[in-house]
């Protein structure tokens, strides 16, 4: 009779913690229905990142897509409706009208708070995980969200964590009541986290057994990848699918099932990397199976500039905000190097590796603007650089048959000075900006 309390006194207490946690993992915010009426955007200031900036412009969406960008739109302007009943109509005169933002390299969705286990789901157990997508973890409900997009952000890139291959990661756009209704097409993403001796010892003996467990974790990698490659050389020969083998492999195969788009080129490797070290080999493992290739991280990726234009690879960069990686360079360094990486000629984009500290994603592009970027080129590695690397080729521009996300802001998107968000259209339908930070706000306002 003692024991049986037990699980009485377990699954209270499970009530308990999850009624605590419950308010903390849920957003009231209401999603907004799929666009019903055309919205013309009247006589704004259009950053469109593909064609400059046009001002005393006026922009079209109808059915979640741009379809006309120009001055003194009417309904001539296209076969659909501009200014009807069945349009809404916005004076933007004096304003300026972005693309959405798109964040990289986020846990958004996968961590709520951060100092709560419970509430923290994006990385799983095991070194090899390739079958593993962040879709499933996804949380589209997240209290996080509205705060994000509230600065601009319209699209999420959300990224498993972990060591060796954690997973897939998916982008979502951040109104939605699902992760069905969320996710946004896009090339495959497999994320591997190429292993580093964060700190060496300075011990003889320690450094050496650090330098041999760093080697075995690459060796695990290297051969990983070579069983996959191994079973893709298999399912093309065979022209079958291959999970009806002998069960007791089930697991390897659906491992290496899971990678056949990376071996075939449908999808990306996204290796988080910083070192020259480590980026050489990455580097080397694409050559030997000619992955598509996206670094993330590149700290030192501007160092390498010949050897990664060699393998076409892009780079995801998220330490614009950071301190140095070594105490002889100079402070500004990682404020500089999106610059370093544009005068390489290396395809970039802006990334903030976090959760609800992502909404800081425009301030980060602001400052590789004051440190070498032109504020167009800042702009873009936050939209279309940005849409390029996952595959995307209808995202992160104001221009016919692209996405009708859009923010309007009274002010200039990246400085956090002028920068006023009044509106977010994402496809075409304006979504509540409403959050948890602007409640507080006003709750303590009236104290």
């Amino acid at each position: 009779m003692q024991h049986s309390s037990k699980p009485v006194l377990f699954a209270a207490l499970l009530g308990a913690i999850c009624t605590t946690l419950a308010p903390a993992m849920a957003s009231d915010i209401v999603p907004t229905p799929k666009q019903s009426r055309s919205v013309l955007i009247k006589n704004a200031t259009v950053h469109t990142v593909s064609q400059g900036v046009l001002s005393n412009t006026d922009v079209l969406i109808e059915n979640g897509k741009i379809t006309a960008v120009g001055p003194q739109l009417t309904s001539q302007a296209n076969s659909a409706t501009a200014e009807t009943s069945d349009t809404q109509v916005v004076d933007a005169s004096g304003k300026h009208l972005y693309p959405g933002l798109i964040a990289l390299d986020t846990s958004l969705g996968l961590v709520e708070i951060e100092m709560s286990r419970p509430t923290v789901d994006n990385a799983e157990v095991g070194y090899i995980n390739p079958q593993i997508s962040t879709a499933t973890a996804y949380n589209a409900d997240s209290e996080l969200i509205p705060t994000i997009r509230f600065n601009g952000i319209t699209h999420a890139q959300i990224v498993p964590s972990g060591d060796g291959i954690a997973g897939q990661s998916v982008l979502v756009d951040l109104d939605a009541w699902t992760i069905e209704d969320a996710l946004t097409p896009s090339a495959g993403q497999f994320h591997v986290y190429w292993p580093q001796i964060k700190r060496m010892p300075e011990d003889e003996k320690k450094k050496a057994k650090a330098i041999e467990k760093n080697q075995q974790a690459i060796d695990q990698l290297n051969i990983a990848f070579e069983d996959g490659y191994r079973y893709f050389l298999s399912d093309k020969a065979s022209g079958k699918d291959n999970k009806d083998e002998d069960p007791q492999s089930a697991t390897n195969n659906l491992r290496w099932q899971a990678m056949l788009p990376l071996y075939q080129g449908k999808a990306t490797l996204f290796a988080h990397a910083d070192s020259v070290g480590q980026i050489e080999q990455v580097i080397a493992l694409t050559k030997k199976y000619q992955f598509k290739l996206v670094i993330v991280g590149g700290y030192d990726a501007w160092r390498l500039a010949s050897s990664l234009r060699e393998v076409k690879a892009g780079v995801i960069y998220p330490h614009t905000l950071s301190l140095p990686k070594r105490k002889d360079e100079p402070v500004d360094l990682p404020f500089k190097i999106p610059s370093l990486l544009a005068n390489a000629g290396i395809p970039f984009a802006l990334g903030f590796s976090s959760d609800w500290n992502s909404r800081n994603l425009p301030y980060a592009a602001g400052y590789s603007a004051a440190y070498g970027l032109t504020p167009e080129q800042a702009l873009k590695s936050i939209t279309l650089d940005a849409a390029k690397l996952l595959g995307v080729e209808d995202l992160g521009a104001i221009a016919v048959g692209y996405q009708g996300s859009v923010v309007l802001s009274e002010g200039d998107i990246l400085d956090p000075m002028t920068n006023k968000i009044e509106a977010i259209w994402i496809e075409g339908r304006q979504i509540d900006l409403n959050n948890r930070h602007q409640q507080l706000y006003q709750k303590y306002l009236k104290r």
